[in-house]
């Protein structure tokens, strides 16, 4: 749990973005149209993600659990998500199940009942003895809508004492996934999943796809300042697949897998952009943890400010709701 901390105390403290690596949305953009045949204060953007409705296509994405202000941190984004009309993932579960004393930081039903919930646990994990009943068990623990498994092996890589044994895992995940009888997401970190990958976990029924790519927080550069208090390996921690390179070719790969856009997601304009190159939601983190030690009604503000955005950028497109949004094409900006 102390790294955990650490890990909060370097995101918060410490420049983690990439340097050198973009998102790749700031090279699209929206067709822009003077005349929009829209009235902004009727354009829609609920949608239906897992099993629940959203006011807006936007997660909180995952972030914390198990630290000492991670219960607070968690209990202001569930309030926040509530509120907006949002849904929100949980940072990895693995020290709740083996450190029953975390669970209340991840306890988040009894301010947020209705929200779309979604637990996360490490993919790594699965070849050290987790299994089906871990993965329900970060359901039923935390009452979770669905699970994400997430994968990170160049963040494990240079974490001091990472797991750095990936092998076998594509067919571990073609077994428990299907016996899970849980909706299960498949999520990087903030380093991209390319179509290669998403090729190669082709049958498996995930419920979704969160792409993750680079451009925003380097998980790996967080490790480096974690556990050197520099960054050592500069060209390492600025690697990845950008994010709206990871959004198409993993659409291109998997045309009907429902997709998360997220990696540097830094507006709503950042949003309606993943939703027109095939996503079905976005997700963002970083920009909320600050405001998530303040209050909830801080993280609501922001929530707001990119709901608000979203709903400019569609109006601005001359888009009534996020069917014809989707039906766009983004030009080279």
């Amino acid at each position: 749990m102390r790294r955990k901390g650490r890990h909060l105390e370097v995101c918060l403290t410490e420049d983690v973005e990439y340097r050198t690596r973009r998102t790749g949305f700031e090279a699209l953009d929206l067709p822009y149209r003077a005349l929009p045949e829209t009235d902004l204060a009727r354009i829609d953007t609920t949608c239906a993600f897992l099993g629940k409705t959203l006011r807006a296509p936007l997660l909180i994405g995952a972030m914390t659990g198990g630290a000492e202000l991670a219960g607070l941190i968690n209990r202001h984004l569930a309030e926040a998500a509530a509120r907006v009309g949002v849904g929100m993932m949980l940072g990895s579960q693995r020290v709740m199940l083996e450190r029953p004393a975390a669970r209340a930081s991840f306890a988040v039903r009894g301010v947020a009942p209705d929200i779309l919930l979604v637990g996360n646990l490490g993919v790594a994990q699965l070849l050290q003895g987790y299994g089906v009943d871990e993965i329900r068990a970060a359901r039923d623990l935390v009452d979770a809508d669905a699970v994400a498994l997430h994968t990170n092996p160049l963040q494990e890589a240079l974490q001091d004492g990472g797991d750095g044994d990936f092998r076998g895992l594509i067919e571990r995940l073609r077994v428990v996934v299907r016996e899970a009888d849980v909706p299960v997401l498949l999520k990087e970190v903030g380093h991209g999943i390319s179509g290669e990958v998403a090729r190669a976990v082709e049958g498996i029924p995930f419920a979704a796809i969160d792409v993750a790519g680079a451009g925003g927080t380097s998980w790996a550069k967080v490790e480096d300042l974690v556990r050197f208090g520099e960054v050592r390996h500069h060209d390492l921690v600025e690697w990845g697949i950008p994010t709206v390179t990871a959004l198409r070719d993993v659409r291109r790969a998997l045309p009907h897998m429902p997709l998360v856009a997220s990696g540097g997601v830094r507006s709503g304009l950042d949003v309606a952009k993943g939703l027109v190159l095939g996503a079905h939601v976005a997700a963002v983190a970083r920009p909320l943890l600050a405001p998530a030690l303040e209050s909830a009604d801080a993280v609501v503000a922001v929530l707001e400010r990119y709901v608000y955005e979203l709903r400019v950028a569609m109006h601005g497109c001359g888009v009534a709701d996020l069917a014809a949004l989707r039906a766009l094409t983004l030009e080279e900006g």
